[in-house]
Order: structure tokens, then sequence, then C-alpha cells
């Protein structure tokens, strides 16, 4: 299906989950920034708390408002038959996310979502990476701050190392912010599903084309003090590495032969020690259902940092890059990442596809394989920050 054959359909874009604390953010951002002409809806369960959302938004009387819910199939067909580009915030996307993927791999529909859910991607790229390539559509999972900066962070560094050769990039990753109840929800679910994880993954290197004549790896590296960026390196156990190593495969720039590595970056050695410790204790007691429920119970979906406290917070990721002689210091950043910039990174890459002229993809892509320049253009002109810091 050619992307010119949607252009009947009655919107350019839906965002699904408007009502949530993101996609809230999200809905006003578009709203804000989106181009005159743009056909846009929301959609979700509850059309009154929607069409209540359209009335505090600029141009609201403009805005569509769809009625989808994951639990009705039928609907999220709907929803996927009448968007070019369907932006969803609803998650735990391994609970609730697949009906609305299958709708749009089958419709030729361009999808987008906030995951950081591994097993989540894995699975939809299993099921339906090859429906969406025959009839075009472009499934780009991961586009908030799981891992838009750290996608095209990797892309932005690569891009100042010369081509053709070995390269090495290493990401180091600071932030000072809050989780919002579905944030946290996610992100249990996750540590739940250690097994079910590992077995997506298997069953996605399975299925996945082999790479002839070069080779991507993101290995989770060591502990280390990294004197490169001043600070303890801790191994980040998260989807950002596996979405860079795919950008790596998909795209030729990153040369022959790929490494990339993704920390966190801690100043003080206690500080490091007692994150990892946390981190096994928080692993090993969401094992079990009641204390998941328990600790789920501490932020409800929907509930999230207000205005003050988000306008506190912030991140930094931090890139060195080697190659063909060369090494390079990035750094992507800017404020609150999981919610205000994560909605700007949302509502950007759900622009982008819809009113950008991209590379020619389809299939389970990247944000760096579908958007690269286009979307880190459009990030910059919204306020987050991509600079070179140096260069030997």
């Amino acid at each position: 299906m050619s992307r010119t054959s949607r252009t009947d359909r009655p919107y350019d874009l839906v965002l699904f989950g408007a009502t949530g604390f993101v996609g809230a953010l999200t809905a006003r951002h578009l709203a804000d920034h989106a181009p005159r002409g743009l056909r846009w809806a929301v959609a979700g369960r509850d059309e009154r708390r929607l069409e209540r959302l359209c009335g505090t938004l600029p141009g609201g009387a403009d805005i569509g408002v769809l009625r989808a819910d994951v639990r009705e199939p039928a609907t999220l067909r709907v929803l996927a038959d009448h968007a070019r580009v369907v932006a969803t915030t609803v998650g735990p996307y391994v609970l609730h996310g697949e009906g609305l993927v299958a709708a749009c791999a089958e419709s030729g529909t361009d999808y987008l979502d906030l995951t950081g859910e591994p097993e989540f991607v894995d699975l939809m790229y299993v099921r339906h990476d090859a429906r969406a390539r025959e009839t075009g559509a472009r499934l780009v999972h991961a586009c908030g701050f799981d891992s838009v900066p750290h996608d095209l962070g990797a892309y932005f560094t690569v891009r100042q190392l010369p081509e053709g050769v070995p390269l090495t990039v290493d990401g180091y990753v600071t932030v000072d912010a809050a989780f919002s109840g579905g944030t946290l929800a996610s992100a249990l679910n996750q540590l739940a599903r250690g097994r079910g994880m590992l077995a997506a993954a298997r069953d996605r290197a399975r299925h996945e084309p082999r790479l002839p004549g070069r080779r991507v790896t993101a290995p989770a590296g060591a502990p280390r003090y990294a004197a490169e960026v001043g600070a303890w390196a801790l191994p980040l156990p998260t989807i950002d590495p596996r979405v860079v190593r795919r950008s790596a495969r998909a795209l030729e720039r990153y040369g022959p032969d790929f490494r990339y590595r993704h920390y966190a970056a801690v100043r003080h050695l206690p500080v490091a020690l007692g994150g990892v410790a946390a981190l096994g204790a928080l692993t090993a007691a969401v094992q079990l259902p009641p204390v998941r429920r328990r600790l789920s119970d501490l932020l409800k979906p929907g509930d999230g940092p207000g205005p003050e406290k988000r306008a506190k917070s912030w991140f930094r990721v931090r890139f060195v890059g080697e190659g063909g002689g060369r090494r390079v210091f990035t750094e992507v950043s800017g404020g609150d990442p999981g919610y205000d910039e994560t909605a700007k990174m949302f509502a950007e890459a759900a622009l982008c596809l819809a009113a950008d002229e991209l590379p020619p993809t389809a299939g389970q892509v990247t944000t760096a394989e579908a958007m690269g320049d286009a979307l880190t253009a459009r990030l910059r002109a919204a306020g987050i920050t991509f600079r070179v810091a140096a260069e030997r």
C-alpha cells in the first residue's frame, strides 16, 4: 500500500490515550505545534473526558474525538482505518498494546508508542513486522525518553565520525526526575517478566535476518570508573542499547563494525553501589504478586509529578565516540525527561511521520532509521540540545 493511497483517510494523526498523564501533555504540544491544516484527533475510552480535554486546548473545536478501547478490537481497527498515523500512550504495552499494533500493520497505518518494554517490542517484531512491510506501515516503538535521546544521540555521534571504519560509542545517562503512575506500572511489570523477556528475545533472534559483511554489538559492559566523563559507569539494563543496535544494523553509516555500550553515570561510589543493591532488591520483590500490587498502589496510572517538580527536572546523555583515529564527545540534554520532554519527543515524532519527507521504510523501524535527521532537527527546534562538546 503506497502512502499516497491513505490521503483520503479522515485524519492525518490520532493520539490514543490522550487523557492520561503523558497523553494530555502530548495533546497540548500537538495543539501548540501542529502545522496549519493537519487533521488530527484524540482517542480513548471516555468520549466526555476527551471532549473536556479538547475544550482546554488551543483550536480544540477542530480536534476530532474518537472512541477506542483496547478491550474492543473492532474499535482499534476503526481507529487504524481512520488515520495515517496513530500514536498511543496506552500501556503497559505488553498487556494492552498488541491489538493496535496488529490493526495498524493490517491497515498500512504508521504506528508509534512510548514503550520501554523489550519483550513487547520483540513480540511485535515476530508477529507483525512482515505484515507491516507488505502494507507499508512503519511501526516505531520507544518514541519517548526511551529511547529517542539515546538512539538519535548515538546517530548524531556517528555522523561526526569518519565513514567506512569500525566505530565505538558509549552513552552515559544522568537524570534528575520523578515517576508517574503509568511509568511505575510499566517498570514493575517489566521487572516481573524476566523469563518472558528472555524468551521473546530468543524468538526474535531466530527471525531476524543475518547481517552479512558487517558486525553490530551492544554488550552490557561492566561497572567501572569512566574518566572520560568523571563518573562511575553502571550498565543500564534498559531497552535503549537494543534500539541503538537495531539502528546500527539498519544503517550502513554506522560502519562495518559498530559497538555501543549504555551506562548510568553516577559521580559518587556509595550512591552507585546503593542503586545496584536497590535494583536487585526491587527485582526480587516484584516476583511476588502481592508485593507488586502494593508497589503499584503507590502511584495510580494518570498520576504524576506536578509542574513545579517537572520544571526542576532534567536529563543529560553524554556520548564518547571513536573511530578512524578520531574521538568525539557529544551531548543530548533537556528538561524533565519522563513527561515534558517525553511528550515533546513523542509529539514531534508523530508530526514527523505525518508531515515530513522521510526515507522509504516499512515494518518495525527505529527513530534513527525512520526519521533520523528530520526528527533531530525538529527536537532541536523544540529546545532539546544536540551538540558536539569536544573533538580530538
